[in-house]
């Protein structure tokens, strides 16, 4: 056994006897929470539960309305805020890459903090650092942890699973797609998942506002070193003249990484923070391994993986395009 293979299996060890051991937990993720993210935390809601365990999870204010494609999925335990007895608490991080992707700083000081995740660039920061870099998705890993203990996989669990699976694969067409990642998705559905019904619920009951906010974005498409970098920009002005939320740009980028001869794809989207004024949100999606757009998010203090990251700025759009621009 390698030493890298010794570790993961010591920190799967340890999340086990954390899960036996203790009474008491809360779970968080990542602010603006995609599929994987909600899908791995409700699942390890339903894990926790059925171990008896007290178990809440907490999503801010700030992350509301969700995206529409989730919000058929149940959330049960949820609180906005940490509770006022969250010293009594194991605080598990679920699909996080850093403390800093989650702005609830009372749960960063929490006496012990288990990390559960799949992203290469995660900062190790728990006192658990569980983080399966091969893994198809965090969920893939809560359902090999659901396996170790013996929790009934019913289908409300399986749907919040294959959420998860099905959105960080691609649909299945990303380079972490498995023979495992299909494994558990036969076995997901063999569990109830209506494949049908939930491709429809995920990818096509689309608002109006979000089709038009996808128009908008395809209109300021711009290509850069010939022809390989695509991007497009979404204002303020755009989110308020079509409707949409915020989260109605998830998707978006994918049109522009379809295009052909692209190696990267950019979106840049603005939201009004809090006493904070305009900041921009930057999605970048590399469609093979030449470039690692993760490390291009970290020098602007986001992260994520070799071909899907992202980071937000204080700088204009046009700025924003330059400097990717200058490091694609």
């Amino acid at each position: 056994m390698t030493d890298t293979a010794a570790l993961a299996l010591d920190a799967r060890n340890a999340v086990l006897q954390t899960i036996g051991s203790e009474e008491r937990f809360l779970l968080v993720t990542h602010e603006n929470p995609d599929g994987d993210a909600l899908g791995s935390l409700i699942a390890m809601q339903a894990l926790l539960r059925a171990l008896g365990k007290d178990s809440l999870m907490v999503i801010t204010p700030d992350d509301f309305p969700l995206p529409h494609e989730y919000r058929f999925l149940s959330l049960d335990g949820l609180v906005t805020g940490p509770p006022p007895d969250l010293e009594t608490r194991t605080v598990m991080f679920l699909d996080c890459g850093n403390l800093d992707r989650n702005p609830l700083a009372a749960l960063h000081d929490a006496g012990s903090l288990v990390n559960i995740d799949h992203h290469h660039d995660n900062t190790r920061f728990g006192t658990i650092n569980y983080v399966v870099e091969d893994a198809s998705c965090t969920a893939e890993i809560v359902w090999d942890l659901l396996h170790a203990t013996g929790v009934e996989l019913t289908t409300p669990l399986a749907e919040a699973l294959y959420v998860g699976l099905v959105t960080d694969t691609g649909r299945f067409s990303y380079e972490n797609t498995s023979g495992r990642a299909h494994r558990m998705a036969a076995e997901l559905i063999a569990a109830g998942v209506d494949v049908a019904a939930m491709y429809r619920r995920i990818y096509e009951e689309m608002p109006e506002a979000k089709l038009r906010l996808l128009c908008r974005a395809l209109s300021s498409m711009r290509v850069f070193a010939d022809g390989r970098l695509a991007t497009a920009v979404l204002t303020v002005e755009d989110f308020a003249e079509t409707g949409a939320e915020d989260s109605h740009s998830e998707g978006v980028i994918d049109h522009l990484r379809a295009l052909a001869g692209v190696k990267v794809a950019m979106l840049v989207r603005e939201i009004v923070a809090n006493g904070r004024g305009i900041q921009r949100k930057v999605s970048l999606r590399a469609t093979d391994n030449d470039i690692d757009v993760s490390a291009i998010a970290r020098l602007h203090g986001g992260g994520g993986h070799r071909r899907a990251a992202g980071f937000t700025s204080e700088l204009s759009a046009a700025e924003l395009i330059d400097a990717i621009r200058a490091q694609v």
